[in-house]
């Protein structure tokens, strides 16, 4: 069977990947109004790393080798100690509104890392879509109104963010081969390993200050919901979507991040959108739709060999 055959799985996973996350946005912002921002990292951490070990045990065991195992510590601390954890502590700090829109920018940063790593060409479409989406993202790191229940922007959370996804588009783009050469639950396995080895010493002080017992259902369920939901699953999720789909599809998908945080965050009562909101919104899918527009370095070579 083609793979076009399984394209809809792709399609599924992917928005399903992103509404989950979506929703991470307004959920995680209510979870950390009880809890620290590192005791809702490593929670997501160690719970991922325990789910994709599980998970291993029923699938044919892949050997990994000690280089590789060494190339996956320097990608779990880009891919998950400092993407996860600058973007929880920024999430602490900002809007859930804000947050969600950040995440809308990676396509744009990968594009920009790919021209000084790859040697991808610079076209005017990527000119003008950078251009662009770093105005969205400057609407918001430099926006500080204060919004309903004290929930308001924030530049230090905004920063947090948004580097957060800086940090994400660099292991993508250094780890490629090495994301490859795995399958998901093996990359996942040992990447939440390291990460979570790195982070416990973090945030050992802040798990411990705990009160379990006292917890309420409703935060119980929300912790849950961020270790499992929008962490492990999201995870297979999006890379179920990678294997079938081509990355200018899936860079599109995030558009369903900001949309869903958005609904929610309001009807939650936890942000309000804004005008800077909306412009931010707008100067960012518009620079993400022309930095997908644009061609590739292969796709420029293929066109002059045509020719």
């Amino acid at each position: 069977m083609k793979n076009g055959d399984h394209s809809w799985k792709g399609h599924a996973a992917l928005l399903a990947a992103n509404i989950i996350w979506g929703l991470n946005a307004p959920i995680g912002k209510e979870t950390l109004l009880s809890l620290s921002a590192n005791a809702v990292t490593a929670y997501r951490m160690l719970g991922a790393c325990a789910a994709f070990w599980i998970l291993s045990l029923f699938l044919p065991h892949e050997h990994v080798s000690r280089r590789d195992k060494i190339r996956f510590i320097f990608a779990a601390l880009l891919g998950i100690t400092f993407n996860q954890g600058m973007f929880i502590y920024g999430l602490s700090l900002t809007s859930p509104i804000d947050a969600s829109i950040i995440t809308s920018t990676p396509p744009i940063i990968t594009m920009i890392l790919a021209a000084l790593f790859l040697r991808e060409p610079i076209t005017w479409k990527k000119v003008i879509g950078i251009a662009l989406g770093i105005s969205g993202a400057l609407i918001l790191i430099a926006g500080n109104a204060a919004h309903a229940g004290g929930n308001g922007s924030s530049t230090l959370g905004n920063l947090l963010c948004f580097l957060a996804q800086v940090s994400f588009c660099i292991y993508l783009t250094l780890f490629k081969g090495l994301i490859s050469r795995y399958s998901p639950v093996t990359v996942s396995k040992w990447l939440f390993l390291f990460a979570s080895i790195f982070f416990l010493p973090v945030s050992a002080r802040d798990i411990v200050a705990v009160d379990y017992l006292a917890m309420p259902f409703s935060l119980w369920w929300r912790v849950l919901y961020i270790v499992f939901g929008a962490t492990f699953l999201s995870y297979l999720f999006m890379t179920t979507g990678q294997h079938l789909l081509r990355p200018t599809i899936i860079s599109m998908y995030n558009y369903a991040q900001p949309v869903v945080a958005t609904v929610v965050s309001v009807a939650m009562g936890l942000s309000v959108f804004g005008v800077k909101s909306g412009m931010a919104v707008l100067f960012i899918f518009a620079g993400v739709y022309f930095v997908t527009q644009s061609k590739s370095r292969a796709q420029l070579d293929s066109e002059r060999s045509a020719a």
